[in-house]
């Protein structure tokens, strides 16, 4: 078999795996669509081109008097962007402290964070209710707020540290010559070239409180404060099941502000691939 072959083979395997792969992806998110415009509330009536399609159950939704969704869907995303904000603040900061200085206790602070990340939140759900309830803040945004945040800090600022890491210990040095302070290299030098890991971690940060249900039926308890997570559980669960197109309706709208950020800093990522190849 000749080279050209060789790489013929090579090319048509490569398209064959990114189409499977392409397929296994869109398959249940076509599933998801389809059913969100078919006119019925079963899934077994459901197809993944309708036949009649049908904006009904995305009418419910954003009818107040018949849904809480758009509560649910506001809730959601003040809980996202807050726990973002307050996550690329403290990650930032807690990142730029490993790289930048040496400290007492700092290989074991690392080593504390390696361990927490293994852990996952709702392995603590009964010691984080009980924090709750003792310090009030159960049924709030606020207390959900903060334990997102807590949960984020450890991996995100592995992933940051690393990234800071690349960028030249010598540029906070001729910074400090010219007078500058700490929170001068911080603000306009460090975190300005830190751009491309600071659109990761937000956009991980932004989508895990969106997406998560677990923590999120334990801390909230009145239906005004569910996330939309809960809120479409609780929805479908009254109904047994019954108002899963409506499910699949409310489904396909959470896609909408995720998609907006990723695309929005999509730009970054591209640059933090290259940088992170040609930086030493």
């Amino acid at each position: 078999m000749s080279s050209k072959q060789q790489k013929l083979v090579r090319l048509t395997l490569s398209y064959l795996v990114i189409l499977f792969m392409f397929a296994v992806i869109l398959y249940p998110v076509a599933w998801v669509v389809g059913s969100s415009f078919n006119p019925g509330n079963s899934l077994s009536g459901s197809t993944i081109i309708p036949k009649n399609p049908s904006l009904k159950h995305y009418q419910f939704l954003f009818d107040i008097k018949e849904s809480n969704y758009l509560f649910w869907y506001w809730n959601s995303l003040k809980i996202s962007v807050m726990t973002m904000l307050l996550t690329l603040i403290m990650v930032s900061l807690t990142a730029y402290s490993f790289s930048r200085y040496r400290f007492v206790g700092r290989k074991n602070g690392l080593m504390t964070f390696l361990i927490l990340q293994m852990i996952p939140n709702f392995a603590a759900l009964i010691a984080i209710y009980v924090l709750a309830l003792v310090t009030g803040l159960l049924d709030s945004h606020f207390g959900l707020i903060l334990v997102y945040v807590g949960g984020q800090i450890p991996m995100n600022t592995y992933l940051m540290k690393g990234y800071l890491d690349t960028i030249p210990k010598e540029l906070d040095e001729s910074a400090r010559m010219d007078g500058a302070g700490h929170l001068r290299i911080f603000f306009q030098i460090v975190m300005p070239l830190a751009k491309p890991i600071i659109a990761v971690v937000g956009l991980f940060s932004f989508i895990a409180p969106l997406t998560d249900f677990i923590i999120a039926s334990v801390l909230l308890r009145s239906e005004k404060n569910f996330t939309l997570a809960v809120g479409l559980y609780d929805m479908v669960a009254k109904q047994f099941g019954a108002e899963f197109t409506k499910f699949a309706a409310g489904s396909v709208l959470i896609a909408v502000p995720i998609a907006i950020l990723f695309l929005s800093l999509q730009r970054y990522f591209v640059s933090g691939l290259t940088a992170g190849g040609t930086k030493g």
